[in-house]
């Protein structure tokens, strides 16, 4: 589990953590492009991605600092960028990066959340949050985390950013220190990464608990409950009892197996099961609908017209059912091609 007491006197700001996702690798690029190439830092980016990534070669392109993928148990070096890889969590322990494919947080592995909150523990008062641009609210919970143990929070501008959603969330819910064009954090980066750390404070247990829990070193019922409460809600990926956790006004659920979510999160993925179930009903209906007028032909040959008409009779009743998932279908999507301002009314 990460360390609960730090001291910095001796450090500067010279942990870097930068999460992105939807239109985040652009100005990725530009961040890291900018960065002077005697950094004494040590950087750690996660991209959402699927299962397979050519993020190493894309930053080190745009890169004057080294760009390595990711590996357990690899020393962390000033001047190094560490790129998350496919299907793990960015993790670190001690001096020493920790991959671990722990449960999904907000849908995703590797997540953002996972990666600050554990260098906020590792390192408290020496780390630097950056979020970048994506969809939904993956980095809030842990930029907050950051904050709360002596680090820096910064968010790209989201008027700049190609999908404003996390910066936005960032700033409605966390304590920011610095907001920028991505064309100006890497001197702000730069620059902060030469002060001094200042003085870490005591670890809140509910971020080690947290931490722990993506690194595979806690889960459990007993953890949960030490997080917060149980909640009415199912979780979207194991389908157990949700807790509802404790984080200021941000809105969060975590299962007992260790998924992890933003109110967020969960309502997303409410969508996709609601819209997968309605096109799955519609088909069973249709092709019930199918089955029926295929026995009333066979029917009709055995001369069997009563029977055949019947069997029609259902066939009829089926389209309309039909019919009335296809126009729930129609309200569903209409609603979640909606931007969230018109859907509340604001």
């Amino acid at each position: 589990m990460p360390d609960a007491n730090i001291t910095n006197e001796a450090f500067r700001r010279d942990i870097i953590v930068i999460g992105a996702s939807a239109g985040g690798l652009e100005p990725l690029q530009r961040i890291l492009g900018g960065l002077p190439d005697d950094l004494q830092a040590s950087i750690f980016v996660v991209l959402h991605m699927g299962a397979a990534s050519w993020l190493v070669t894309i930053l080190d392109r745009a890169a004057a600092l080294s760009v390595v993928a990711a590996k357990t148990g690899q020393k962390i070096e000033p001047g190094r960028i560490y790129a998350a890889v496919p299907d793990r969590h960015l993790l670190m322990h001690d001096q020493h990066i920790l991959l671990r494919r722990g449960p999904r947080e907000n849908l995703a592995r590797p997540a953002i959340d996972p990666l600050f909150r554990s260098a906020a523990c590792t390192f408290g008062a020496r780390v630097i949050g950056v979020v970048l641009s994506g969809a939904l609210n993956d980095g809030t919970a842990g930029l907050r985390a950051i904050k709360r143990c002596g680090g820096i929070a910064i968010v790209q501008q989201p008027s700049e950013a190609a999908v404003p959603d996390m910066p936005r969330s960032a700033l409605a819910y966390a304590d920011i220190d610095h907001v920028a064009p991505a064309g100006a954090l890497a001197a702000l980066l730069a620059r902060l990464a030469r002060e001094p750390a200042g003085e870490t404070p005591p670890i809140p247990l509910e971020i080690r608990l947290e931490a722990a829990i993506a690194a595979q070193e806690l889960v459990g019922m007993e953890a949960d409950e030490q997080l917060g409460r149980s909640s009415r809600f199912t979780c979207p990926e194991c389908h157990g009892a949700l807790w509802e956790i404790d984080d200021g006004a941000l809105l969060r659920y975590r299962c007992h197996v260790g998924h992890a979510f933003t109110g967020d999160a969960v309502l997303q993925a409410q969508e996709v099961q609601a819209e997968e179930m309605l096109w799955s009903l519609m088909r069973a209906h249709q092709e019930r609908a199918a089955l029926a007028r295929r026995m009333a032909q066979q029917e009709r040959q055995q001369n069997r017209d009563a029977l055949a008409d019947q069997l029609l009779q259902r066939a009829g009743g089926y389209d309309e059912d039909a019919e009335v998932v296809r126009r729930l279908l129609r309200d569903h999507m209409a609603v979640v091609a909606q931007p969230a301002d018109e859907q509340d009314g604001t």
